[in-house]
This record gives C-alpha cells, structure tokens and sequence, in this order.
C-alpha cells in the first residue's frame, strides 16, 4: 500500500520526554534558584532588623513596616476588588446572543480563546493592578502617619481660618485618597468597557444600537463616579489654594491666595463643584433613564465651564482688575504671606537696627581696645586648616583628617575658647596592605581628639590644645576610640579572635578588641549568612577570623546612623564631635519639616544650603527627606556616641507641632529636653543650614511692609564668597563677638548682605549661637544706610588684592612654588562701622601643608597687611592695645650675650633684616632678596656659636639660636611670625 501520508518513508525520530535523573536536576534547580531568591530577599529583610534592634529603635523598623503593609494590603484589595468586580459584572451582564456582524464574528474568536482560562485571566489581572496600587500606597506611609497621628498647630490660616494642622497633615491624605479613587474609576471603567466590547455589549460597527441598556447603565455609574471624584477635587482645590506655589512677578516664588486666587478662583472652584455634582446625578440617572442624552450634555457644561470659569474669567480679572493697580491689589494677600512666611521659618522675631557703617570716635586707643572686647577673632580657618592638621598630628598613614573641621568652645580656667576641633578618624587608602582581613577586621577605627585655638598660632601653624597619640591636653580623660565617623563608610567585624590595630607609639603597634554592645553578633550561623548575602561577601560565611563575640558594625558615620532611625527628620550637613562626660559624641542637628503650611513661600533645602563649602564637599550637604518646605524647625538635637554608636535624639523645640505628631507615630523615639545635661548642651550650637535657610529667606523677608515688599527695592542678596573663584555663596561663620547692643560677647553665627546686583554692604546678621544661653536663636540684623556707600566682602577683597604694598607683598609670597590660599573673610560691627580680617595661608616652598602667614585687616579706609593680627590692628588704628603685649612687629635690639662671637652673629642678623625691611619699602627685590640670604647666614653662625659654647660647658640648651629678630617673609615663605 502507497504511504497516503505524503511524507518520505524512513524510520521516524522521536522526541521523548527527559530521563527521571534529568528531570530531578531541573526540578532540583528551580527549587534551588526559588530557595535562593526568596533567601536573599530575606537576607535584607532580617539585616535590616537585627540592624534597628542593635540600636534599640526596633519601634521604629515595626512600625514603618507594619504601616507599609498594612497600606500595601487595604488599598491593593480596594484596587483589586474595584477593577475585578466591574469586570465581573460586566461579563454578567452581556448580552446572550451577540449580532451576527463580522466585527462580532472576530471576536468569537478572541471569546473562545479566553473561555477556559476566564477565571485566572480574571485573578492575574485583578493581582495585578492590586500589586501596583499597594505598592504605590505602601509609599505614603508617612502621609497616613501624620494623618492618623496630627496635632494641632493652635494657628488659624487667615483665608479660611482652619488650623494650619488641616494643610499640614490632613490635605496630604485626602489628596492620596483622591488620586487613588480617580485611578480605581479610570482603570474600572477602562476594564469594564473591554469587557462589554468583547461580549457584545459595546458594538463600534455592528447594526442597530451601539449599547446594550445594561452597559449603558453600568458605564455611566462608573462615569458618575469619576465625575463625583471630580467635584471633591474642585472643593480640595479650594483649600488647595492657600498652599499653592506660583510665580509670582513682584516677588518671585509665592505660596498662597493673590487677589485673582481669592476672587475669581475660589469662587470658580465653587461654582464648578456644584456642575460637577450635578453633572453626576445626571450620569447615575441613566440608571432609569438608559439614554446618554443627559449625561453627554452635562459632561459637555462642565468641560465648557472649566475653561470660561476656571480659566478665561481668572484671566480676564487678572488682566483688568490686578495689573493696572497691582500694588493695591495685592497688598493684603502679601501682608498675609509676609506674616505666614517670617513665622513658618522662624524669622518672625529678627530684630532689625539701623547700622550707621563708619566710626565718629576720635581716640584710637579706645577703639583699639574696643576689638579686644568685642570680638575674639578667630584667624584659624577650619575649611583651610586639615591638611595642616593632617601633616602634623596625622601620625600614621592609616589616619585622616575631614577635609573641613569644626569651631567649639571649650573652657579652660573659668574661660570660654574658640576651638578648632577634629577626629583622627580612619583611612583605608592608608593601611600599608589591603586585603581583606586588613581592611574589616585590623584596621577598625580612628583615634583621639586634635583641637587648636581658633584665635592664635605660632609660626604660622596651629597652637594645638589636644595632640598627639594617644591625644593628651586640655580634655582630659576620654575614650578615644572612635568607631563611628564622617570617614567611616566601611563595615568592620570587630570583638572575635582576630585582634584590631588601636595605634601605633614609639615602642610599637598596641592591638586592642572592641568591647562595646554594638553592631549584631555573628555567633549565629543563620546571622552569618544572611549578611554573607547582604554584603556579597560569601567569605563571611566561612572565614575563620569570625568566631565568638565576632559583631560587624555598619551604617556607621552620624548623619546615616540618625537618619536611619528617624527618616522623618531632614538631617543638617554638618554633625560635628565634641568630648563631653569621657566620651567623643557625634551632634546631629536635624530638623522637621513640611511643605503644608499656609501662606508661607516653599524654599528649596538643596540649593538655600549650597555654598562655596559644599560645592566642593558633598559631604556638608543636607540629607532632606522633603526637599521643597515651607516650614522648618530645629526640632532633635541628636548624638551618636564615637565608640558604642548609641543614637540618642532629644526633643529640642518643645513647641513643635510636626515633632509632637512624629513623637505620637514613634512613642519613646525621643527623649525628653529635661534629659539633655548641661556639659551636653554647652557644645549645642545653631546649626548652619537652618541658618542657611533663614537668611536666603530675609534677603526678601525682613521687610514687614507689603508695599516695600511689592517695589522689591529692598531686596538683598548672599555675597559670593570672595576668597575663591566658585561662585558660590560666602558660607556662614561661627565666631565669639558682641553686637550693638549686647553686653557680652557671644557665641555666633554670621553672614552679610549685599544688595540685588550690586557688591556693597546692605546688612550684616548675626544670630545667638549658643545654646546655654537664653539669647540662643535671636537674629539680629544691623541694616546699612541706602543714601551712602559701605563696601561689601567682595569690593574689601578687591582692594585687598590692589593695594600696591599689598600686592607686592603677595608676590613675594607666591615666589617660586609657593600658593596662596585666603582664609575666611571675617566681619566685626565695631563702633559704627566694619572691621574685616582675613588670614592669609601660604602653601608651598616644600611645605605640603598651608601655614598662616599673614593676616589682612581694614577698617574706616585703613588696610594692613602684617605677619600677625595684633600688628596689623596696631597698624590700621594707628595706636596699641592698653591691654595687649607690646607689638611683636616692632624692631626691637636683640638679645645681648656673654658670647661675643654670638652676639656678633645676631646683630649681623639685625643688619640684615633692618637691610630686607627697607629693601622691601623700595620693591628692590634684588636688595631684599640678598639681605633675606646674609639674615639666614647670620642665624646659622649664631646656632653654630652657641650650640659651640654649649658642649664646651657641657650644657645642651641652645637658647642662642631662639635669639631671632622678628623677619619679614621671604619668598619661599618660610619666615615670617603668626
């Protein structure tokens, strides 16, 4: 018989199934791969809690989690049910026979298709618009949060007098509840409309009616739903209005009502709210109705009025009404944000004095003194001195400095110093070998306070309070370890078999093991693990440098320690160490925030805190939670111990009402303010980027007037910082100092201002620093006359860099290799008018490090540029301190000695620098550049004479060679007094 198959003949090859082993080895695997992939989702999961338990703020982990689920499952089931059940009732109500049309005839296919998996197709696409929903519910935990847990502010919003509470925490929520209900009707309606589509109940192309009555009747419930949604929003808008951001021409960013919101919006808004509602009463009609007719009519009256009441009729007051008499217009609604803004942002109680900006007192002498009381001039700059710090107190390689240190106050004797202060923290680049073993379990942490005087230095270099290793001075007893730093971005596994490097001496490398509570115990094996996972180090796992007490320490510099415990803060850029009770603690400030409260204009954190230090650090940067306020408060003081990392956050602004609210969501969180101890809060300071924030704000907000705020023609500006080339703005300066008007000096926060546009002085701000003072936080302001001209940081540092002596000076300095780095331009009211003083660094000549080696002052036209701060004051006021040591840059005889050939060599080194002085009056390098070689010739005979005389007496001191004159600089910049 012939094949009727009509294929070759031949033996057939069959595909069978996989062997059984084959198929165990993939089934084997994917169990294996499933296993992998939920334990890893697990190996976060359990980190993360062993984590928040580690540091006792486990509250904090549970309750965001539970929040988050909880959200994730109620609004997931709402969506899921919302969407699954308009489709389910879509399909009960199709038609039971469908036309016989071609357009129906394809989609029997698309039917029969579909029919046996009706059920799953269902459950898939119900699960997944439920997963998207909760997820993206999941994520206003702290939305929900400040809903279910808001206090009241106790102040009224002036427009529709609800409590600042209502914008603050519950606008927030009934707006997500909007926006959730308007995507469960859109994604309804689209899913039941594909529905009736696919079973006959819509028809696009088939004969007779386009509609079955029960699709009529069921998608116009669903329209009528939308349109009901739509009528809430119109209301909301209504509110939405007082915390609306614009542009705003007079003022720029605005916040809240205008004349054209308050009497053509809000009426609108209202108007179209009850269109709307009407408009779905119409569309539920058609529940008896079964016509469209209504509906469509409705639908089309309110897109109508949308655009002529909404849109045409603002535009029309705006442009007929406001602007040919916009001030006057205005001006009430400007009163109101002015109010709103100075008390959101706590600027309501700046004082303003009018500050005449040039001295009338005669006697020299006085105000001479006067800057000895006024100020205690601190001419160490922390953003320039590391590297100083680094070469000289550095020590070992594996050790460094941050690259900006911190002002402090300590006391010594019953008296309060500035200090420059930073850690020895720990460098891996440094370690001699890295591997791992050296990088986590050897080299585990910094070691020991540096601090110098902020207001002296000797030779150009630090005079430093607390040095060397381990660090001794001035602080005193305290554990020096520090486990926990800026610098520390590392995990280490610390307190098992391997010893850790604690530091290095003359007699050796002294080994010690962490014997704090903190980071999680590796002892367990499932811990082990699930970090092994976490951290992609499978070598955690098995390495036999783990073992008992083994504990692994992460998130470990202050800012990510206290942002992980209290996400609902926005934490300040800068946290900074202070030795308090035997302990190095990191302060955290951190503030709360909102973006809700009525009136007050939005300001961006991100670019009100950028300055000249943090461009070039971005370390210093705010870690905001919300980046766009329009309130902000300094709510927690929080600490972070160096060497436990124990987080403690104090309840600093007792008033708060968005800390209260967070204080209910995250009970026991916060410690109460009473709990904070004096040494504690002795080294509490105002922190920078508050401060940041508020004087951007008082470049438009000191004024109180709307009228004045409307012409702009007070309008201020933050200088750019003059010392440097970046652009950006002059950071702020702590200094000790007396304002007009206070008794005392007092730890202070400083800033100038200069017009808009222009580089002359308008105002300079200080505010109370100090937060053991009952002044902390007063803003002052000395505002300058408008009818005569003071010079601002800018045009001070432009004379400074033309003034001829100067710049001659300055070259000289620049000889050969050496750089000049200007220190912080300091500013001190005095009498009536500026004093300016800027030390000048000198890097170079073989020194890898900046040494202060000049010092630049101004006042009243007077300009000096001498080797030390106390020389250059005697200079520009013509007279001496009464209260002060004679002036080290007066040319005194130099020490006599029993040692003729020595005594020879030193007045040949007067010769010579009497010679260099006179050289350099002159610009005759040439003169000067010989005299600087026959000072050094003489200097080295005299140490050679003495250090002779010395060991033919048997005596070692070399008194002989301290027997300098006082020198001007050379060119190497290696001379010249502090």
């Amino acid at each position: 018989m012939p094949d009727r198959g009509g294929g070759p003949t031949g033996p057939r090859i069959r595909v069978g199934r996989p062997s059984r082993r084959v198929r165990t080895l993939l089934m084997t695997l994917g169990v294996l791969s499933v296993l992998g992939m939920a334990f890893t989702m697990f190996a976060g999961f359990w980190a993360d809690w062993l984590w928040y338990r580690s540091v006792k703020y486990s509250s904090v982990f549970t309750t965001t989690l539970w929040t988050k689920i909880g959200l994730f499952f109620v609004f997931g089931v709402l969506m899921a049910l919302a969407v699954g059940v308009n489709v389910w009732l879509a399909h009960r109500l199709r038609p039971p026979l469908s036309a016989m049309s071609m357009e129906q005839q394809s989609l029997d296919r698309y039917r029969m298709g579909i029919a046996p998996y009706k059920k799953w197709l269902l459950l898939g696409i119900t699960a997944l618009v439920g997963l998207i929903a909760g997820a993206s519910a999941s994520s206003q935990w702290r939305t929900w949060l400040m809903w279910v847990n808001g206090v009241p502010f106790h102040q009224k919003d002036p427009q529709f007098h609800l409590d600042v509470s209502f914008y603050a925490f519950d606008l927030p929520w009934y707006r997500f509840l909007l926006g959730f209900g308007f995507a469960a009707a859109i994604l309804s309606l689209i899913a039941a409309a594909l529905t009736h589509y696919l079973y006959g109940g819509l028809r696009i192309t088939s004969p007779g009616a386009r509609a079955t009555a029960a699709a009529t009747g069921h998608l116009s419930v669903l329209l009528g739903i939308f349109v009901a949604l739509k009528a809430v929003a119109y209301w909301l808008d209504r509110y939405g209005l007082a915390v609306k951001s614009s542009d705003f021409k007079a003022t720029g960013n605005w916040t809240g009502l205008r004349y054209v919101d308050a009497n053509a919006y809000l009426p609108a808004k209202t108007i179209l709210f009850c269109i709307a509602v009407i408009c779905a009463l119409l569309f539920f009609a058609t529940l008896w109705r079964r016509t469209w007719q209504l509906p469509v009519i409705g639908f089309g009256l309110m897109v109508l009025s949308a655009i002529l009441i909404g849109g045409l009729y603002p535009a029309i007051v705006q442009k007929f009404q406001v602007q040919p008499n916009e001030q006057a217009k205005e001006a009430p609604y400007v009163q109101k944000n002015l109010k709103a803004t100075r008390e959101a942002y706590g600027i309501d109680d700046t004082k303003v004095t009018e500050y005449s900006g040039t001295s009338t007192t005669k006697d020299k002498t006085k105000l001479r003194d006067d800057v000895d009381s006024t100020a205690s001039i601190r001419i160490l700059d922390p953003n320039i001195v590391s590297p100083t710090f680094q070469q000289l107190q550095q020590i070992r390689n594996y050790y460094a400095f941050p690259n900006n240190l911190d002002v402090d106050r300590y006391s010594k004797d019953g008296k309060e110093q500035d200090t420059v202060i930073g850690l020895r923290e720990l460098n891996l680049n440094g370690i001699p070998k890295n591997n791992w073993i050296n990088d986590h379990f050897r080299y585990t942490h910094g070691y020991g306070v540096v601090a110098a005087k902020g207001t002296e230095v000797e030779d150009g270099q630090p005079v430093f309070t607390e040095s060397d290793l381990p660090s001794t001075g001035d602080l005193g007893e305290y554990k020096q370890q520090i486990y926990y730093g800026e610098k520390t971005t590392t995990y280490s596994i610390v307190g098992g078999p391997q010893k850790e490097i604690d530091y290095s001496d003359d007699s050796g490398e002294k080994t010690t093991s962490y014997k704090g509570k903190s980071g999680i115990n590796l002892d367990n094996p499932v811990n082990r693990a699930a970090y092994a996972v976490a951290f992609n180090e499978p070598q955690i796992l098995y390495s036999g440098a783990i073992g008992k007490g083994s504990r692994i320490l992460y998130n470990r510099t202050p800012k990510e320690r206290v942002e992980a415990v209290a996400p609902w803060l926005t934490i300040d850029g800068d946290a900074y160490p202070a030795v308090v009770g035997g302990r190095i603690q990191w302060i955290v400030d951190a503030y709360t925030t909102t973006n809700g409260y009525p009136y007050a204009s939005r300001t961006t954190l991100g670019d009100t805190t950028a300055d000249s230090l943090t461009a070039t650090n971005n370390n210093r940067a705010v870690v905001a939670q919300q980046n766009q306020v329009n309130y902000i408060r300094n709510s927690v003081k929080a600490t972070v111990d160096a060497y436990t990392g124990e987080v403690k956050l104090y309840q600093w602004d007792t008033q708060d009402p968005v800390l209260k609210t967070w204080m209910k969501a995250f009970p026991g969180t916060v410690e109460p303010k009473s709990d904070i101890s004096p040494d504690l809060q002795a080294h509490f300071r105002y922190p920078q980027d508050l401060f940041k924030v508020q004087r951007e704000l008082l470049t438009r907000y000191h004024v109180t007037d709307a009228q004045t705020f409307l012409t702009g023609s007070e309008v201020w500006q933050v200088p750019d910082d003059p010392t440097n080339k970046s652009g950006n703005a002059v950071p702020p300066y702590y200094l000790s100092m007396k304002m007009p008007g206070q008794s005392a000096q007092a730890f202070s926060l400083t800033t100038t201002f200069t017009p808009n546009g222009r580089d002359n002085l308008s105002a300079f701000m200080a505010i109370d620093a100090d937060a053991s003072t009952s002044d902390y936080g007063k803003i002052r302001i000395l505002k300058l006359p408008t009818s005569t001209t003071v010079d601002g940081p800018k045009q001070v540092q432009s004379k400074f860099n033309s003034e001829q002596d100067i710049a001659a000076a300055i070259r000289l300095l620049k000889g050969g290799d050496s750089d000049i780095e200007y220190g912080n331009l300091l500013t001190v009211p005095l009498d009536g008018g500026l004093l300016y003083v800027e030390p000048v660094y000198v890097r170079g000549g073989g020194l890898k490090y900046p040494l202060l080696r000049k010092v630049l002052v101004t006042y009243g036209g007077n300009t000096a540029f001498e080797d030390t701060l106390d020389e250059a004051l005697n200079k520009v006021f013509g007279a001496q301190s009464s209260t002060s040591p004679p002036d080290q840059g007066t040319t005194t005889p130099p020490p006599t000695s029993s040692n003729p050939t020595v005594q020879q060599a030193l007045n040949d080194a007067q010769k010579a620098f009497d010679a260099g002085q006179e050289a350099l009056k002159k610009n005759d390098w040439t003169a000067y550049g010989k005299a600087q070689k026959d000072l050094e010739d003489a200097l080295k005979r005299a140490e050679a004479a003495q250090s002779q005389a010395d060991r033919t007496s048997g005596n070692g001191n070399k008194s002989g060679s301290s027997a300098k004159p006082s020198s001007s600089p050379s060119p190497s910049g290696s001379s010249g007094g502090g």
